[in-house]
């Protein structure tokens, strides 16, 4: 008998100018008066103005909240739940990255359910309902506009918190490609890492299962064949495209599979120093992959396969280790920079980062058991 797999995902509209659709669809989930939770780089890059008069055609009436920085940390959540309470809203819009849209989540949650949210920290903590909620993601690569997750900053502690609730997945996920190209070279590359670093780590999970190997592998295809692409042109079009696909798929299979190790280390580093997570997943995620790679080398072969159909071993280890080699190679060309000293991590954080990466939520689906001290040496090598 073949394992059972529950799989959620929420509606999806795909395709460019599908942004055009975010009107009808709130009304179609009876919301009247959506909250906007959305940043500065939007607004700027004038995707929020498109917004608005797609909803001001739909006779919509909306409050806009844009104070979300990179990393959503708990105040600003704070304020904006104070906002979409005082403004009487009954739905949710996030419009923008995985800030964003983790930012409107958390709204969406205390707005509903109370409390602070650092009591929604870990798995199915979630009692009530929450609003009908709508996502446009504006990059490609965090996936959170399908995922049960949410990320949130914890500035007193300084880590990142995993919020992980199957009422977290939006009701709606509006993916337009257009949206893609107003984003510099080097988000766009950060984030294309970030989509990766999904897919891999959501195949390798102990808790995969046939539907999300399949999204996983067919995502880390994609990446390495169109993410350089993506980041060279702003206006390839097709490029931005498959690069919408491949996050889209990979968020699916780490929302239903689960994360790794990778995660688990990157959001003690994001939180502590506030640097872009595609950007330290990408200088981890070679030296994770080292570490993991005797626990599933038949797995290494397989992403090997799919990342470089051409590519030739002469024997199965030989074959995994060039996983490694295709991650290294593809973050050369992206212009990614090597060591995490670069980011601001010294030894002496060493100690820190690793025993809260302990007890970070991701790391229960890793492939391999580590300890406090595996992970202190994989920072060790990262720096």
């Amino acid at each position: 008998m073949g394992n059972i797999a529950k799989i959620l995902i929420p509606e999806i509209i795909f395709g460019v100018n599908s942004i055009n659709k975010a009107g009808k669809s709130l009304t179609q989930l009876g919301g009247e008066k959506p909250f906007i939770v959305t940043d500065e780089g939007i607004i700027k890059a004038g995707w929020l103005e498109k917004l608005s008069k797609i909803l001001n055609n739909a006779n919509l009436e909306y409050k806009v909240f844009s104070k979300i920085t990179q990393n959503p940390k708990d105040f600003e959540i704070n304020e904006g739940v104070k906002l979409y309470l005082s403004s009487k809203c009954d739905s949710i819009i996030g419009i923008g990255g995985g800030s964003s849209i983790d930012a409107a989540k958390a709204i969406a949650i205390i707005a509903t359910n109370g409390g602070l949210i650092n009591d929604y920290e870990g798995a199915n903590k979630i009692r009530n309902p929450l609003p009908p909620m709508i996502m446009i993601p504006t990059t490609a690569g965090t996936g959170a506009d399908v995922s049960q997750f949410a990320i949130v900053t914890d500035t007193k502690r300084k880590i990142k918190m995993s919020l992980i609730d199957r009422s977290l997945v939006p009701n709606i996920s509006i993916i337009d490609p257009f949206l893609l190209t107003t984003k510099d070279p080097k988000l766009t590359a950060n984030t294309g890492i970030d989509a990766l670093s999904h897919a891999i780590e959501s195949y390798l999970s102990v808790s995969a299962n046939e539907f999300t190997n399949t999204m996983a592998l067919n995502a880390i295809k994609i990446i390495f064949k169109y993410l350089r692409r993506s980041v060279a042109s702003k206006t390839d079009l097709y490029a931005k495209e498959k690069m919408a696909l491949a996050s889209l798929q990979a968020g699916i299979a780490f929302s239903n599979a689960g994360l790794g190790l990778l995660h688990a280390m990157a959001h003690q580093v994001g939180g502590l120093l506030d640097q872009p997570h595609g950007e330290i997943d990408a200088i981890l995620l070679p030296y994770v992959l080292e570490f993991n790679l005797i626990a599933c080398t038949e797995k290494f072969v397989n992403i090997a396969n799919v990342a470089d159909e051409h590519i030739k071993a002469s024997n199965t280890r030989e074959l995994s280790y060039m996983v490694i080699k295709l991650v290294k190679e593809l973050c050369v060309d992206l212009g990614i920079e090597e060591g995490l000293s670069y980011l601001g991590v010294n030894e002496s954080n060493i100690p820190h980062l690793s025993k809260n990466a302990l007890s970070d939520f991701c790391i229960l689906t890793n492939p391999r058991d580590a300890n406090e001290q595996d992970i202190q040496n994989i920072f060790q090598k990262a720096l």
